[in-house]
């Protein structure tokens, strides 16, 4: 979305009192001042149009403020003195799509195209992107039906539109369009190619029959409220879209990537389970789901900091190894394995002393360790 209609968005969703308010969602038409001319009314709008630009911060226009609400008044005036002037009715539906006060820029946009049937580009770009933001809210108003007929209408008027090629194919795959899913995806990945999450979504569109629409909408929410940083939603909907279709292998990853990243080690489990239990389960779910496992028994953050100092061992590097293993005995006392390897890495730097510390924990805490006891004696020893 352009940066000034996804600020304008970003106000309405947020509880604008002129989006959200039906009275101040109307512009008032002023009588005719006696003797004004619509090409004097029209020159007043562009004058205030230049002055709110002046007076307002960038991004923030809106019909509440006083200057667009008298400019968007003087425009309708041009338009009820002068009813069918191309110039004038692209002069009201250009301020209403700057303020964002998209339904009255739709219905703008459209008497001009009455007007001028071959309108330009970039006029039917304007307009297309009001659709898209008429389209982008009624998606979150959880109204698909009305956010694809909003979508499909941009991409009527700017065939180019990538993000309403993009939401197009989300609002076919989560009603169960597979088919027609792939070729909008097909289409936005022509529009930006290579773009990850739109390959990632085609590919999910070619598997979704699999999973249903039900468990496909669940998880294009969820991947929604994560790229609003939603976190604790996506979790939910991960779940949500993994219980309903229990062979969805992306839900159950993502779901337990992200209970991973906010350090619930239980959810992670589950999810991992889930997908470990699959047919296509790979070897990252299986070494999750035993952090997962571990990370309930020991806490997360001493499991994850033990298998980066493990990564630091096996790359050489043994005094970052050794400080990484001394942390997560530090997080927690209680990690035997953390201990045996701090002692093991302080063995081989010939730290003797600091070894048979490290081991004699490690065998205190599980006896049953045979290897800690033996370079126990050995550490003991100086040898």
């Amino acid at each position: 979305m352009p940066t000034r209609f996804a600020l304008m968005l970003t106000a309405a969703l947020l509880g604008s009192p002129f989006l959200a308010s039906p009275a101040a969602a109307q512009t008032t038409v002023p009588a005719p001042t006696p003797g004004q001319t619509a090409e004097q009314a029209a020159a007043q709008a562009r004058d205030l149009v230049e002055q709110a630009r002046r007076t307002y911060p960038r991004g923030s226009a809106s019909i509440d403020q006083i200057l667009w609400k008298q400019a968007a008044a003087a425009a309708e005036q041009a338009v009820q003195l002068a009813p069918n002037n191309p110039e004038y009715l692209k002069l009201r539906a250009q301020i209403y799509t700057e303020v964002g006060f998209w339904r009255q820029a739709e219905l703008a946009w459209n008497a001009y195209f009455q007007a001028v049937p071959q309108a330009s580009d970039a006029d039917r770009q304007q307009a297309a992107a009001v659709q898209y933001n008429l389209g982008y809210a009624a998606y979150t108003r959880n109204q698909p039906e009305e956010a694809a007929r909003f979508f499909a209408a941009c991409l009527n008027l700017d065939a180019q539109n990538v993000d309403c090629a993009t939401w197009a194919a989300r609002t076919a795959l989560e009603a169960g369009n597979y088919a027609q899913a792939q070729t909008l995806y097909a289409r936005a990945l022509q529009l930006k190619p290579g773009d990850k999450t739109l390959t990632y979504f085609q590919g999910l569109a070619q598997r979704a029959s699999r999973y249903g629409p039900a468990a496909t909408r669940a998880f294009s929410r969820a991947y929604l409220d994560l790229d609003a940083g939603r976190q604790a939603q996506a979790l939910a909907g991960f779940q949500e879209a993994a219980r309903t279709a229990p062979n969805f292998t992306e839900a159950w990853r993502e779901a337990g990537r992200l209970a991973l990243e906010l350090g619930n080690a239980q959810a992670a489990r589950a999810a991992y389970q889930g997908a470990a239990a699959l047919p296509d389960a790979t070897a990252s779910d299986r070494y999750n789901l035993a952090l997962a496992q571990e990370g309930e028994q020991y806490g997360l953050k001493a499991v994850q900091t033990f298998r980066g100092a493990y990564a630091k061992y096996a790359a050489g590097d043994k005094a970052a190894a050794e400080a990484g293993f001394l942390d997560a005995t530090r997080q927690n006392p209680q990690y035997a394995k953390a201990w045996a390897w701090l002692g093991r890495v302080r063995y081989e730097m010939k730290n003797y002393a600091g070894a048979a510390e490290a081991y004699a924990q490690a065998v205190q805490l599980d006896p049953s360790d045979k290897s800690s006891a033996y370079y126990l004696r050995l550490a003991q020893q100086g040898k």
